[in-house]
């Protein structure tokens, strides 16, 4: 896939100082790729949302309504705006994926008509090195996801390409799904027709996130809960 036809969707909200430095550092070297980029910000940081209309190629917007969805959706419709053939759902704090990865995922993702979604997927290896009650609770979906998709693959690292014809179903989502989203668009684009492909690379945890608290394992075990609602949704 030519990097031309993509645009990129993400949501932001700095929580805390050191949330906020992680997203300036990501945010920054994203921009350094020329993509478009569409943020859905919580607005609750001026000075935040400030840096981010000055990042070069970035359109920012705050949406009425608050939640995880809301955010999603509003990033989105804006991503729609830049009229290209894919959109790349990103997560902002992804900044080992954005500096070493995105560049060779876009470029070995497929852009043939059939195909829907193409999610990275983390090899046997890159699975291995996060913590174990994500492993554990991302080996559920993904295993669920191989049901009902037909297809073996990682379903939950992620970052994934969307054809533009599935951007109006991002707007349809109900909002009490959380993070199940992601998981009712992949149950849209396959009853649609459309493929579900995989990029695999060694896609690592980043250092500073291999050890769980527990308020990451409850984290992990409602995030679960809630994929698996989008996936039946």
């Amino acid at each position: 896939m030519e990097s031309t036809t993509v645009s990129v969707a993400t949501m932001t909200w700095a929580r805390t100082p050191e949330e906020e430095l992680l997203l300036r550092r990501s945010l920054t070297r994203l921009a350094r790729e020329e993509l478009p980029i569409a943020i859905a910000d919580a607005g609750t940081n001026p000075a935040f949302g400030d840096f981010l209309r000055g990042l070069p190629g970035v359109r920012v917007t705050v949406p009425s309504a608050k939640g995880l969805v809301a955010q999603v959706q509003g990033s989105f419709e804006l991503a729609a705006s830049f009229d290209t053939p894919y959109t790349l759902y990103l997560e902002p704090d992804k900044e080992l994926f954005i500096d070493r990865m995105l560049a060779a995922f876009i470029r070995r993702a497929p852009a043939d008509p059939g195909t829907g979604v193409v999610l990275a997927s983390r090899s046997a290896a890159g699975f291995a090195t996060f913590p174990a009650m994500q492993r554990y609770t991302e080996g559920v979906i993904n295993h669920l996801c191989e049901e009902r998709f037909r297809a073996a693959g990682d379903y939950s690292y992620g970052p994934f390409l969307v054809t533009r014809a599935l951007l109006p179903r991002v707007a349809e989502m109900d909002r009490h799904l959380g993070w199940g989203w992601r998981h009712a668009l992949f149950s849209v684009a396959y009853a649609a027709g459309l493929r579900l492909a995989h990029v695999t690379d060694d896609f690592e945890c980043p250092p500073d996130q291999r050890t769980e608290s527990e308020d990451d394992r409850v984290h992990r075990m409602r995030q679960l809960s809630e994929n698996i609602l989008g996936l039946i949704a």
